[in-house]
């Protein structure tokens, strides 16, 4: 018995395949205890976990607390002079004509965004060691304003992350209880803004996603699953839970990608290779290209 379920900003859904029959379910997503509407999905749909041979879910948790803005207070340590690159961002913009356009709020904002003294070049070697000394008064500052998660991005510490494994160990030893995310383990990619923003988004939503795939996962087994449960992924792969709960950015599209590759295998079974699959939940709206029963995938 194979079965997948999908939580959504207002539904949660589930599909199960036994041999030739397919048995659905749909019921009211719960937040911010997202898994209790995957458990009444099972019940409703008269499912025992002991049964499952695959169990895959995928979910819009992530995007819908991006595009919301419902993710947590999140602080970012940088290199000592590029505190304000998540703010000045590139040069292009969504509207190129319109004088008017006001660049959206960034995830944190200029009064948690902390410098911390070290460098490293573009091959990787230390033209400043890092003072973690500094590391302690900024950790006190970040507990007062209760941040409750840290984006770490230095500068060109996708070659040698060294530094950033060193400040978020350093962290971790005067503050247990707050999440971190170091830049290179999530986008080990040049250019300092896009590593540095997706940094900031995994750690805006890395409390809520950690919480929730480790609750249904412990929920789960305690029902009788037996099967490792595997999350989707943007990229239309899975991961396990404890992977996607230490990279939440990687599931920004979970929900949305399983239906692409929905879309893609129907356009297959019915001699349509070329569609337009269009998905339209009760938070966001989702469009792709399937080409030659293909959908493209970039980074």
């Amino acid at each position: 018995m194979r079965v997948a379920t999908d939580v959504g900003g207002t539904f949660t859904d589930l599909v199960c395949v036994d041999g030739r029959k397919v048995r659905v379910a749909k019921t009211d997503t719960t937040p911010p205890n997202f898994e209790k509407g995957v458990l009444n999905a099972i019940d409703k749909a008269g499912l025992d976990p002991r049964e499952f041979s695959d169990f895959v879910h995928g979910t819009t948790v992530v995007i819908n607390a991006l595009l919301s803005r419902r993710g947590v207070k999140t602080a970012l340590i940088t290199t000592r002079g590029f505190r304000d690159v998540l703010e000045i961002a590139r040069g292009n913009r969504p509207d190129l004509f319109n004088f008017a356009f006001k660049k959206p709020a960034p995830f944190v904002p200029r009064y948690l965004r902390k410098e911390i003294s070290e460098r490293m070049n573009y091959q990787g070697d230390v033209v400043q060691p890092i003072d973690l000394d500094e590391i302690g008064p900024i950790v006190a500052e970040l507990k007062k304003e209760d941040v409750e998660a840290i984006a770490i991005a230095f500068l060109h510490a996708y070659v040698n992350p060294q530094h950033e494994l060193a400040a978020e160990s350093a962290i971790r030893e005067i503050w247990s209880d707050v999440s971190v995310i170091s830049s290179h383990k999530v986008c080990g990619e040049w250019r300092e803004y896009e590593r540095t923003s997706t940094a900031v988004l995994s750690a805006y939503v890395h409390p809520i996603a950690e919480k929730y795939l480790a609750s249904l996962e412990t929920k789960m087994h305690e029902r009788g699953l037996a099967s490792q449960p595997y999350i989707m992924r943007s990229n239309g792969g899975i991961a396990t839970v404890d992977g996607a709960r230490n990279d939440p950015i990687s599931m920004v599209e979970s929900g949305p990608a399983s239906g692409v590759l929905g879309a893609a295998a129907l356009g297959r079974q019915i001699g349509e290779p070329n569609l337009i699959a269009l998905d339209i939940g009760g938070t966001t709206a989702k469009t792709a290209l399937i080409e030659n029963g293909q959908a493209r995938i970039t980074t």
